[in-house]
């Protein structure tokens, strides 16, 4: 009888080993299969695809804040080249305008309402002048929200008479907003003004 006791007890003991090393094994097949389902959540999600040339096309997926300068820089030159690239074409120009206006908050409508009101996008149909920016640098402060940029370039004024080339320094800041079509890096120009916009040159025809 002490005997079959003392077998039970061993049994019991077992048996009771045997519960709690399923269950920590359990455990840390959970904790596993949670790992991996994380894991593979990640990668799926940093995996974007692009549809160029009527191919579908994986990309990987970075942090904004790793490319954060080129898109400050790219969106920057892309207001500027359709602000003052201009061709002599009422359409044209307005086309140009109501691009450069999803980039840059008001204070780029009032400078375009101002040179509409001195008649400056009439005088350029009217007397059949094109007007090209040359870019040169973007410089950009993103030590403080909003960032600051300075942007150089030139502008190529082509007359029937003359070419003129003229310098250009403008200065602004951008903040972020919400992308679209119409704005793909998702920055608005904001406080933007012309510094600086001389005669260089002027080639006689």
């Amino acid at each position: 009888m002490f005997k079959q006791l003392q077998h039970l007890e061993t049994a019991f003991q077992y048996v009771k080993r045997l519960s709690f090393a399923s269950l920590g094994l359990s455990f840390l097949l959970m904790l596993y299969a949670v790992w991996t389902v994380r894991q593979s959540a990640e990668e799926s999600s940093s995996k974007v695809y692009v549809l160029a040339w009527d191919k579908l096309l994986e990309a990987q997926a970075s942090p904004r804040a790793a490319f954060l300068d080129v898109e400050l820089r790219d969106h920057v030159r892309m207001f500027h080249y359709h602000f003052f690239s201009l061709s002599p074409d009422e359409k044209a120009i307005n086309r140009q305008l109501e691009k450069a206006l999803y980039l840059a908050d008001r204070s780029a409508k009032e400078t375009i309402d101002n040179l509409r009101e001195k008649g400056y996008y009439s005088q350029l149909v009217a007397s059949n002048i094109h007007q090209e920016l040359i870019p040169d640098s973007v410089v950009l402060d993103t030590s403080v929200y909003p960032y600051h940029f300075s942007y150089f370039g030139k502008q190529r004024i082509e007359r029937s008479s003359s070419i003129v080339i003229r310098s250009l320094i403008t200065e602004g800041r951008l903040r972020e907003v919400q992308k679209s079509d119409n704005n793909p890096h998702g920055f608005l120009i904001q406080n933007w003004k012309t510094i600086e916009n001389l005669d260089l040159e002027v080639i006689k025809r």
